[in-house]
C-alpha cells in the first residue's frame, strides 16, 4: 500500500483527485456502505437498511454492502475515524486472505513454508489488489479459501464446519453477486473432486445452495425495477474484456476493471503445480484448481473469446456483468494453491535448504507479483458547507453537477451524506430504482444553467430545500452557468468550504465563486462529440450576431434550434448549415431539437458571426 500507508490520515486507495474536496473514487461508496450499519445501529434502527438514498421515490433500500465487514468496521470508526478505518479495513483483508488461504493448504499437507507462499501470492494477486483499492471484491475475496479451509476441515473432524463453509458463501453475494457467480460454482467443483463422502458431499451441498440462496435474494431485492434490470450489452462486455497482453502487463493498459496481471513467475509454479499433482495422483485436486484458474481466466477475455457470445445469450447470469473479469479472484486463488505445491516439492527436494527455499520464493512472489495502485486521496472529513445542515430545517438534499445513479462519481456524495445525514433524491448504484435514473435525467440540464420548465415543480415535489454545490466536478465552464442560473431563481449560500458550496432557497444570491467561461460556445451535459443525446438538447453562446450551425448526419432528421424567440428548422438529409441571430450582449441559451436521436446526426461547426 505505500506511499499511502504513511498517509494515514487520508484514504488508501485509487483516489482521482478533485480541486478543493474528497478525492473520488469507489472507496466513498465502499466507506459510506460500511459506516451506514454501526449508524443505523447507534440510533436504534435496523442496520440493513440505507434510509437516505433516492428518497422519497424509494423505500428504504437493503444495505447489501455493509455484510460481513460492516460490524467490524463500526468500532473502528468510532474509535479511529473512518478514514483510519477504512485504511486498517484494507490492511487486514491483506491479512484475511492470506491468512485464510495459509490455513486451507496447511489442510491439503502442504508444510508451513509453502503455505506461507501461498498465502502471500494470494493476498498479493495483482487483480486482488487493484479490486481492494476501492471494491468489496478484494477484501470479500478472503471467504472463499475460507470456505475450502471450512470444508477440509470436514472432511477431517467435525460436520459443523460445513456450516462454517455455507455461511461465508452465503456472504459473498451480498458484497459482489458477480464473483458470487463464479465463487459458489467453483467450490461445488471443488467439494465433489474432493470427497466420495455422501455426508460431507450433502453438507457441501448445503452450503451451496446457502450461496445461490443469498444470490437469489440480493437479486430479488435489488434487480427488478432498477437500471440494471435489463441487464448489459455485449457492446459493453466488449468495453471492458481483457486480452491477452493484459495478463503479463504489470501496469494498467485500459483501467482497472480489465487488469488481470497474473506475474511472470506465480503462472509457471502454477503449471507446474499442476504436473506435480498429476504425477502424484492427486487427480481431484488438480481437476479442481485446474479448472479454478482456466475458467475465469477465459472468461475475463469477454468478447475476445469465441464462444462468450454463445454463452452470453445461453446463460442469462452472465448476461448482467458488464466487466467479464469479476470471477477472476477464483483464479489467483487456484494459482497461488498451485504455485504452493511446486514450492513445496523445491523444499523437499532439499531438505536441508528448505528454510531457503522458503524464503527465496516468498521474495520471488513479492516481487513478481507487487503493483502499485494505491494513492493517498484527500479525505475531507469535516467540511463545513456539509456540517451547516446539522442546524438548518428539515429538507432533503440535491448534489450540484446532477449525475446519473450509474455514474461512479455519484460515490462522492454518498460520503458527503455521512456529514449530512439527510435524505437525498439521487445517489451511487449500478441497480438504482428506475425513477432515480428518470429524477438524474429530468434534472441533469441544471448543470449548465438549462431551467426547464419542469424543473422547478419536480424540485419542489422532491422535498428538496439545499444544494451542494461541488465546483471541482463540473467541466468547461459550466458551473458559472449553473450558479447564475440559481442565484436567478432565490438559491444564495449557506456556507462554503473548499470547492462546496451549500445553498439553501431564499438565502441572499451572490456572483459566481468561479470564473465565467472563456469559451462562446459552451454545450450542455446532452451532448457527446457533438452529438445530441436527448430529442431536445441546449447549448450557450456568448455574443451578438448570427450563430452558424453546420449539421451532419447518417440519415434524414428534422432539427430546430431556437434562441430568444427565434427559431430554424430543417429536414437534414446532408450537410446544411442552420444560422439564427443572436439580439444583445451576454449568455444566450440555444435550445436543439431533434425528432429523431439515432440518425446520427451530430454538429460538425459552431461559430458565432459578430
Amino acid at each position: 500500500m505505500w506511499p499511502a500507508e504513511k498517509h494515514f490520515s487520508r484514504f488508501a486507495a485509487g483516489a482521482q483527485p478533485v480541486q478543493g474536496e474528497a478525492s473520488i473514487g469507489d472507496h466513498l461508496q465502499a466507506v459510506y456502505h460500511l459506516w451506514l450499519v454501526g449508524h443505523q445501529i447507534e440510533h436504534g434502527r435496523a442496520p440493513w437498511l440505507d434510509p437516505y438514498t433516492f428518497q422519497p421515490e424509494s423505500s428504504p433500500r437493503v444495505n447489501f454492502g455493509g455484510w460481513p465487514f460492516g460490524l467490524p468496521f463500526w468500532p473502528l470508526a468510532a474509535v479511529f475515524g473512518v478514514v483510519v478505518a477504512w485504511n486498517l479495513f484494507v490492511l487486514l483483508s491483506y491479512l484475511g486472505a492470506g491468512g485464510f488461504t495459509c490455513l486451507w493448504l496447511r489442510e491439503l499437507g502442504l508444510p508451513r513454508g509453502a503455505a506461507l507462499a501461498g498465502g502471500l501470492a494470494f493476498a498479493l494477486a495483482p487483480y486482488r489488489v487493484v479490486q481492494s483499492a476501492g471494491h468489496f471484491r478484494g477484501p470479500i475475496s478472503m471467504l472463499i479459501p475460507l470456505a475450502l479451509f471450512a470444508f477440509e476441515r470436514s472432511r477431517k473432524g467435525s460436520r459443523w464446519w460445513l456450516a462454517a463453509a455455507g455461511a461465508a458463501l452465503a456472504s459473498i453475494p451480498f458484497s459482489d453477486l458477480h464473483l458470487a457467480l463464479g465463487a459458489v460454482p467453483f467450490f461445488l467443483v471443488y467439494a465433489v473432486c474432493r470427497s466420495r463422502d455422501p455426508r460431507v458431499l450433502a453438507g457441501a451441498a448445503l452450503g451451496v445452495v446457502a450461496g445461490v440462496g443469498a444470490a437469489l435474494l440480493v437479486v430479488d431485492l435489488t434487480v427488478p425495477g432498477s437500471i440494471g434490470s435489463g441487464g448489459r450489452s455485449l457492446r459493453e462486455v466488449a468495453h471492458y474484456s481483457a486480452v491477452g497482453l493484459d495478463f503479463v502487463t504489470r501496469h494498467s493498459r485500459h483501467g482497472p476493471e480489465s487488469f488481470v496481471y497474473l506475474g511472470w513467475l506465480t503462472p509457471v509454479l502454477a503449471i507446474a503445480g499442476l504436473v506435480l499433482l498429476v504425477r502424484g495422483r492427486r487427480i481431484g485436486l488438480a481437476i479442481a484448481l485446474a479448472i479454478g484458474a482456466l475458467v475465469p481466466i477465459v472468461l475475463s477475455l469477454g468478447t475476445h473469446f469465441p464462444l462468450y457470445s454463445t454463452l452470453w445469450h445461453h446463460f442469462p447470469p452472465l448476461q448482467f456483468p458488464r466487466v467479464p473479469e469479476r470471477q477472476m479472484p477464483v483464479a489467483c486463488l487456484a494459482l497461488a494453491g498451485l504455485a504452493a505445491v511446486t514450492i513445496a516439492a523445491l523444499a523437499r527436494a532439499w531438505p536441508r535448504r528448505a528454510t531457503v527455499v522458503y524464503a527465496v520464493a516468498i521474495v520471488a512472489l513479492f516481487a513478481d507479483l507487487h503493483v502499485s495502485v494505491y494513492r493517498p486521496g484527500l479525505a475531507d472529513p469535516d467540511n463545513a458547507a456539509y456540517a451547516a445542515l446539522r442546524s438548518q430545517m428539515p429538507g432533503r438534499l440535491l448534489e450540484l453537477p446532477v449525475v446519473h445513479p450509474s455514474v461512479h462519481r455519484g460515490s462522492s456524495y454518498l460520503y458527503y451524506d455521512m456529514q449530512a445525514q439527510r435524505e437525498r433524491p439521487l445517489g451511487y448504484s449500478t441497480v438504482a430504482p428506475k425513477k432515480a435514473g428518470t429524477i438524474a435525467l429530468a434534472l441533469e440540464s441544471m448543470n449548465c444553467g438549462d431551467w426547464l420548465p419542469a424543473t422547478g415543480p419536480l424540485l419542489r415535489r422532491l422535498g428538496v430545500r439545499f444544494i451542494a454545490f461541488h465546483d471541482g466536478l463540473f467541466s468547461g465552464g459550466r458551473d458559472w452557468l449553473a450558479w447564475r442560473a440559481l442565484s436567478a431563481r432565490g438559491w444564495g449560500p449557506l456556507a462554503r468550504d473548499g470547492g462546496i458550496t451549500m445553498l439553501a432557497r431564499g438565502r441572499a444570491p451572490t456572483a459566481p465563486p468561479m470564473p465565467e467561461p472563456s469559451s462562446s460556445i459552451v454545450f450542455c451535459p446532452q451532448w457527446t462529440d457533438g452529438m445530441p443525446r436527448y430529442e431536445h438538447n441546449a447549448l450557450w453562446a456568448h455574443g451578438e450576431g448570427r450563430l452558424a450551425v453546420r449539421l451532419v448526419t447518417d440519415q434524414p432528421v428534422r432539427t430546430t434550434i431556437s434562441s430568444g424567440g427565434l427559431s430554424r428548422s430543417a429536414r437534414v438529409v446532408e450537410p446544411a448549415t442552420l444560422t439564427l441571430p443572436l439580439h444583445g450582449a451576454g449568455w444566450h441559451l440555444v435550445n436543439v431539437d431533434v425528432v429523431r436521436t439515432d440518425r446520427g446526426l451530430r454538429i460538425a461547426k459552431i461559430r458565432l458571426k459578430r
